[in-house]
């Protein structure tokens, strides 16, 4: 009985040391007193913040909104949003609960505000971009766009950023006021059917009739070319050393992957144009020397 009582003893001396260290103030922030326990009840609390507003959020995208007709893009954005005021309200909340005065963080909030101000003045114009984007719609999901050197196909859109996907299958992330403050083409604004003219030249000794019909064959006899609007030739110029002609044709199937079409079409108009003895001219230039009287 004494062996437990000693033993008692010593386990409630080891709870009272350690209870007074964990409640040891290690420095105040105002009147407020900031111990060991503050901090890990603080962080232990923001974790499990954490993972509730995460669950909300797939909570909201896959089982609530999932139901409505909100375009995808927007369902996510409104989902991270939701997620993201709850951090901020939920913050708010541990820092009262654990007993830190607010108004003692006011000066140093506003010290923060002014630095942090200006550090995210991009990220406020992408955000504000990001929903310029989602309300005018100029780009969505699947859309083809060329935005400075990105070309590629959009498979995301969030608040901050758009993410693009090239042919190469790299992602490239970039951010929503590049799409607000700089010239976008998109491909598929419309629909998916797009003309692309290509540049063919042929030399001054060839009919052009003859040329038209040919690039319209080559065309006509290529499977990812719509029939329907047709392909169209035309006679662009009298170049230097050849006349100049534009093949335009309609695709749906290589909107996303331009040069593959445009590679297929110009082996066929070279096979066509050697089968029927077209000349492809070259640049040649005529130099004439003469000689100086002695």
């Amino acid at each position: 009985m004494e062996y437990f009582n000693d033993f008692l003893s010593r386990v409630i001396n080891l709870l009272s040391e350690f209870l007074f260290v964990f409640n040891k103030t290690l420095f105040k922030i105002g009147d407020s007193e900031v111990s060991i326990g503050t901090i890990v009840v603080f962080f232990a609390s923001f974790y499990l913040l954490v993972i509730i507003s995460k669950n909300v959020r797939l909570l909201l995208l896959n089982k609530i909104l999932a139901r409505s007709k909100l375009k995808k893009s927007f369902r996510e954005s409104l989902a991270n949003g939701v997620r993201i005021t709850m951090m901020l309200i939920g913050t708010i909340i541990i820092i009262q609960a654990v007993g830190i005065d607010l108004s003692a963080l006011s000066l140093l909030a506003g010290a923060l505000g002014v630095g942090i101000g200006f550090g995210f003045q991009k990220v406020t114009d992408n955000l504000i971009s990001g929903l310029t984007i989602l309300v005018e719609e100029p780009i969505k999901v699947g859309d083809r766009v060329e935005v400075g050197d990105v070309s590629g196909d959009i498979v995301n859109i969030s608040l901050r950023s758009t993410t693009i996907v090239t042919n190469d299958n790299i992602s490239i992330i970039v951010p929503n006021s590049e799409f607000v403050s700089s010239q976008v083409i998109n491909w598929s604004h419309n629909n998916r059917i797009i003309r692309f003219r290509l540049p063919v030249g042929v030399s001054y000794n060839e009919d052009p009739e003859v040329v038209k019909k040919l690039l319209l064959e080559v065309a006509d006899e290529n499977p990812n070319v719509q029939k329907e609007p047709k392909p169209k030739v035309f006679f662009d110029s009298f170049g230097d050393s050849s006349l100049d002609f534009r093949l335009g044709v309609w695709t749906s199937t290589y909107t996303d992957k331009p040069e593959f079409l445009k590679s297929e079409i110009y082996f066929a108009i070279f096979k066509k144009f050697r089968e029927n003895n077209i000349q492809i001219p070259f640049p040649q230039r005529d130099i004439h020397i003469k000689s100086q009287p002695k």
